[in-house]
């Protein structure tokens, strides 16, 4: 197991500095860049530009210099000085401005997660025993729609019921009140009242996803011989099915978890933009609008590297559930 880690470990590293390099080229692809812009709206119309200071922030970036020089300034900003940069559309330091909005979306991620498995796991495997049943059709039926229905028109409806018909306003993760609050167990508690909209609508059809892949693989492993043995023994249906098909048949579920946070920074874009949400999916869209290469650059790199991070630990659990992966990995070596 060590030796499969360790593996797994160095084969990330060279991937970090990759990833670093495909932010930095996305967000350079465009022409011209956020301070360029600034500068020319501010001369259009007709107002003092400091010169000083223009030249000071194209040094301090080396925005003057070639492409793999300012690729070489942030990584080194990043690396020794765990700077990522300022951010011009809001005049403070990238760390400041998606400090909290990322905590946030790793926590909605979190949340989001547990009730589509907490839902979907339960339904996947009764409705696998169950096939061609009424329950089997429903749970189907419940599925298709959940997959064919967009996010944000859910939320629009969501949004547009719970006002019209409880006076409700469900966006946005605080209350008027707290919104520019400093953080307080109230405004914790304001949040956990007002977060579970979000994760009701992103989980929607991440439920109705994994419950079609878990009732599939589980009805290929109750086909296979070692679930007839299992049962000859006299185990309990209950028992044969957690102990031997379900064992095999999470093995999918638990390597998508890797892919958590880019999918909700991705897929869930336009639902946050919809519910007003402070999270960094809309941060990311309005930064790669305005062209504030910092900003976007990090949130890219930072979403990235977590989603390395998670298929590293998706792997390792992986390895725990299944002995076929780490035993495999060490022959390989």
């Amino acid at each position: 197991m060590t030796v499969y880690i360790i593996q797994r470990v160095m084969r990330m590293i060279p991937l970090l500095f990759l990833l670093s390099l495909v932010a930095f080229l996305i967000i350079q692809l465009p022409p011209g860049d956020y301070l360029t812009e600034h500068i020319n709206a501010l001369r259009a119309s007709g107002r003092d530009v400091d010169e000083a200071e223009v030249e000071r922030l194209m040094k301090q970036y080396a925005l003057d210099r070639p492409m793999h020089v300012q690729y070489l300034t942030w990584l080194q900003n990043i690396l020794l000085k765990g700077s990522f940069g300022q951010s011009f559309q809001w005049g403070r330091p990238v760390k400041e401005v998606i400090g909290d909005k990322m905590a946030l979306t790793f926590l909605l991620a979190i949340l989001t997660t547990v009730f589509v498995w907490t839902v979907s796991v339960p339904i996947g495997i009764y409705v696998s025993v169950r096939q061609y049943t009424f329950t089997d059709y429903l749970f189907t039926m419940i599925g298709f729609v959940g997959l064919a229905v967009p996010g944000f028109l859910l939320a629009m409806v969501v949004m547009y019921f719970s006002f019209a018909w409880f006076g409700l306003k469900v966006g946005g993760l605080f209350s008027p009140e707290f919104e520019l609050e400093s953080w307080s167990i109230a405004k914790f508690q304001n949040m956990l009242t007002r977060i579970w909209v979000p994760v009701l609508i992103l989980g929607i059809g991440g439920t109705a996803h994994i419950i079609r892949i878990m009732r599939a693989t589980m009805l290929d492993e109750l086909r296979k011989q070692y679930v007839t043995v299992a049962r000859s023994k006299g185990l309990s249906e209950f028992a044969v099915l957690m102990n031997y098909p379900v064992r095999i048949a999470i093995n999918p579920l638990i390597s998508s978890l890797g892919f958590l946070l880019p999918w909700i920074i991705s897929g869930g874009t336009v639902v946050e933009i919809v519910l007003n949400l402070p999270t960094a999916a809309v941060v990311l869209y309005r930064s790669l609008l305005s062209q504030d290469m910092f900003l976007a650059g990090s949130i890219i790199l930072l979403v990235g590297t977590l989603a390395l991070v998670g298929s590293l630990l998706a792997d390792i659990a992986l390895a725990a559930v299944d002995p076929r992966i780490r035993f495999g990995s060490v022959e390989e070596m």
